[in-house]
């Protein structure tokens, strides 16, 4: 089995104070990589901020033989972004690897749910995660070679009580990171997504007997291999938790076809509902033009025309 290495790799690692990134940093700068170690070290809700999670993280990186730098950056703004990206290249001189895994939570019901509660989940997952990239994307393709990693989580995939905030900022980095696999594939860019379940400060409180062996490093294996060299997948959603590692996708099956161009009745797509809910023979569609491709065999006449009740 052949060891997989960073060595000559510059990466960034958001939220790396603790948790998580803290595991990415120390294992990356393990195998080679030098590391910007961001984090605002602020609160669980955001609030507040210090230097020393980050120093923490550095100084366990140094004694070990390792090398980073520390960034007390916010990454919920546009300047704070690009002073992240500034720190990597002015300490080491370019950008290989953006981990972005900085968040935090302010739960709450819909119904209660303040406007400033959404704002600000919002400005550190969505807008942070964008922010940091923008800046390291253009580094990456002017390089020819780059890996992202985007922290998403299955309260945004599928869907969790009481976390409409939290849940429509990690979906949202779904779409950020299936774009940027898009437009970085000439560039060698990839660009994935990881929806770990693991102990952290932000969910020790929300796992109950379970976090004892959710250990933050199950998670780091996977979320390392996916930026590695040694990775060629991009445009994939992946999760860890446990031990275990899996993929999520998102599926699009046939469907119903009522004629090309014909518009069907209410009625009709009532009628033939189960046929256009059925997942049977579902494909793993890769960009929005996979789902004009199967309307556009439709409208060409390509496919059998199933009519209705049929």
């Amino acid at each position: 089995m052949t060891e997989i290495g960073f060595d000559g790799r510059v990466a960034i690692v958001t939220g790396a104070g603790g948790g998580l990134g803290r595991t990415y940093a120390l294992e990356l700068a393990r195998r080679g990589a030098r590391v910007v170690v961001n984090d605002l070290g602020g609160s669980m809700d955001g609030r507040g901020g210090g230097s020393s999670m980050a120093d923490a993280v550095v100084k366990e990186i140094a004694e070990a033989g390792g090398q980073a730098v520390a960034s007390y950056d916010s990454v919920a703004t546009v300047e704070g972004g690009e002073a992240i990206v500034a720190t990597a290249v002015d300490r080491f001189g370019k950008v290989d690897i953006v981990i972005n895994n900085a968040g935090i939570l302010r739960d709450k019901t819909f119904v209660k749910l303040a406007a400033e509660d959404l704002e600000s989940v919002l400005d550190v997952h969505l807008k942070g995660a964008f922010f940091v990239t923008q800046p390291a994307f253009r580094l990456m393709k002017e390089n020819g070679y780059g890996r992202l990693l985007f922290t998403s989580s299955t309260s945004g995939l599928l869907g969790n009580f009481g976390q409409t905030n939290y849940g429509a900022a990690k979906a949202g980095l779904l779409g950020l990171s299936n774009v940027l696999a898009l437009e970085g594939a000439k560039y060698n860019i990839k660009s994935n997504v990881i929806a770990p379940t693991a102990r952290t400060r932000l969910t020790e409180d929300l796992l109950g007997p379970m976090a004892e062996k959710l250990a933050p490093e199950c998670v780091t294996p996977l979320a390392l291999y996916l930026v590695s060299e040694a990775c060629e997948v991009t445009h994939e959603i992946y999760t860890a938790g446990g031990g275990r590692y899996a993929r999520i996708f998102v599926g699009l099956n046939d469907g119903w076809v009522k004629g090309p161009g014909e518009p069907a009745t209410l009625e009709e797509v009532a009628a033939n509902f189960a046929s256009i809910r059925d997942p049977e023979g579902y494909v793993i569609p890769t960009s929005t033009a996979d789902d004009l491709q199967k309307v556009g065999r439709v409208l060409k006449g390509d496919v059998s025309i199933q009519r209705p009740g049929r």
